[in-house]
């Protein structure tokens, strides 16, 4: 059985001490009761009762990637604007903690039947939403459901795709089971597109609205420029220390650090790794380096000749130059990618696999087998994709020429990017957040039918051994199947991955932060409105 109560008392101790709510031989004395040693409840009290974040002013957070086109429906979440908005006005059933773990949203606490097979949530009983409504099981199965079924345009219908069904047992418990065991079940419930929102008669949702259960609730605002929030009195977890919240969309990287330099946001979610250092210099700037699953990846459509050839796909993977690419774009702020989506920041990585690495003579050898000398091919990319992003397609271009390939960089608009070009255009250049498991992230962008399957790719035995892997229980077979599936996406997938990216992004010295920030999404897991707050 899984449980997570022992967790969800720990966090609400944290809560407790960083508010001076309890002394410190209480705080020791509950500790160990949820399952600490004296010396780590200690410990944790003296990181946590010095850090006591101050409430009250208005947090001005300038983000990247923010589109005209973007919406409050969940099942299209896509932009950076759009996650970091979801994560500051509506809540899900799990979250991401600072250390990496899963804690509590809405949900006090979660089991599963002994195979994984079927997993109870129980709700908690002090949620209510923006609207006043009271928010009950009804609002979860309804917000889950939006994803379901032959109907649902939702991108994350890959992620419920094995639920047979959810029910409730009263109104503040829900039972969802599925077709087989999954062990990730509740990390998938913390994907940005599964919020809750409120349930209509007819068993749909409103998302329409905006209305959420976050932290914030949005007094007014327009996608692709600016949102503004104001403290949701009801919100049922710790942190929402500011009084009012601004998301300002601000998608050129010239304008988001100039803004942060002159005080006009006092966080931004990306800032130009060209100008890091001399950022660093300013003495009223913090800024935060995190390394993560977040990844840069260049798809290639396999149903689109000439990438419908996997020698092709491999010469342009041999053509990459990942050293230089990570030293002159990435500041060394990265982790080399080996063409598959298993970063070492997540469980299950699989060590000692060869390095797909840069070999012209490689790659010329294989478009002579493929009958594609002189190969020629355009790369769709934009500035707001990743800080350097243009400049790194530039570079590849280069790199490839030595293996007679012919890289056009086609420099496509920020508004729009996502819904005109990336799944639309055979070759571009795309950012993707980090995912807490490699199920999560295969789920998503690998299996063959879903929605985000960025390079078209069919592989029976990946999909088979997907299936496996998330309802194996044995740690030691689910790895080898994990391992298994990374080199069939090096071998013959469609993705050119160069790097795991850093999260690096800043914030004024005037606002507090934790200690340690969640590496889910930049700024602290998306979440910065609800867990920083103003030092004085």
């Amino acid at each position: 059985m899984t449980k997570s109560d022992d967790k969800d008392m720990i966090h609400r101790l944290e809560q407790a001490a960083r508010t001076g709510g309890i002394t410190k031989r209480d705080f020791i004395r509950y500790s160990m009761v949820a399952g600490l040693t004296a010396t780590t409840a200690t410990g944790l009290w003296s990181t946590k009762a010095k850090a006591q974040p101050k409430s009250g002013g208005t947090f001005r957070w300038g983000v990247h990637d923010g589109n005209t086109s973007d919406s409050h429906d969940p099942g299209t979440y896509l932009t950076r604007v759009m996650i970091f908005l979801a994560h500051t006005h509506r809540s899900y059933l799990t979250m991401i903690m600072g250390d990496g773990s899963l804690g509590p949203d809405l949900a006090d606490s979660w089991e599963a039947s002994a195979d994984a097979s079927e997993w109870t949530f129980k709700i908690t009983e002090n949620a209510s939403f923006h609207s006043g409504k009271k928010l009950t099981a009804d609002d979860v199965i309804a917000s889950l459901n939006h994803h379901r079924g032959d109907q649902t345009t939702s991108a994350a219908k890959a992620l419920l795709a094995d639920v047979t069904d959810i029910t409730k047992d009263g109104d503040y418990t829900v039972v969802v089971k599925l077709s087989g065991g999954n062990a990730d079940f509740p990390w998938l419930m913390t994907d940005y597109h599964l919020a809750i929102c409120p349930a209509k008669e007819d068993g749909s949702i409103d998302w329409e609205s905006g209305d959420g259960s976050g932290p914030y609730k949005i007094d007014n605002g327009d996608f692709g420029v600016q949102f503004s929030l104001s403290r949701h009195d009801g919100w049922h977890r710790e942190g929402a220390y500011f009084d009012k919240v601004e998301i300002i969309t601000l998608n050129d990287p010239n304008a988001r650090q100039a803004a942060l330099v002159t005080g006009d946001v006092d966080a931004v979610s990306l800032i130009e790794l060209k100008t890091m250092a001399l950022l660093q210099r300013n003495p009223n700037i913090k800024i935060h380096n995190i390394p993560s699953a977040g990844a840069i990846t260049m798809p290639m459509h396999c149903d689109t000749a000439p990438f419908d050839n996997p020698d092709v796909r491999n010469a342009l993977k041999y053509s990459i130059d990942r050293d230089e690419v990570i030293l002159k774009i990435a500041y060394d702020a990265a982790t080399k990618g080996n063409d598959f989506h298993h970063s070492p920041a997540q469980p299950y990585y699989p060590e000692g696999l060869e390095q797909n690495s840069y070999d012209p003579d490689k790659a010329k050898s294989l478009l002579k087998k493929a009958g594609a000398e002189d190969l020629t091919v355009n790369l769709s990319v934009a500035d707001s994709v990743y800080a350097g992003a243009v400049d790194m397609a530039v570079l590849y271009s280069q790199q490839a020429k030595a293996s007679g390939i012919n890289i056009n960089v086609v420099r496509e608009p920020n508004d729009g990017y996502y819904s005109d070009v990336w799944l639309k255009k055979p070759f571009c250049l795309v950012s993707w957040g980090a995912r807490p498991t490699p199920d999560v992230m295969y789920t998503l962008a690998y299996k063959d039918d879903a929605a985000w399957n960025e390079s078209r790719w069919k592989n029976p035995r990946f999909n088979e051994l997907l299936l496996q892997a998330k309802a194996e229980l044995n740690e030691d077979l689910r790895k080898e199947m994990y391992k298994e599936m990374a080199v069939l996406a090096r071998d013959d997938g469609g993705t050119i991955i160069p790097f795991f990216n850093n999260f690096v992004y800043a914030n004024s010295t005037k606002v507090g932060t934790p200690e340690q920030l969640a590496a889910s999404w930049e700024n602290d897991g998306a979440r910065a409105a609800s867990r920083w707050w103003f030092e004085s």
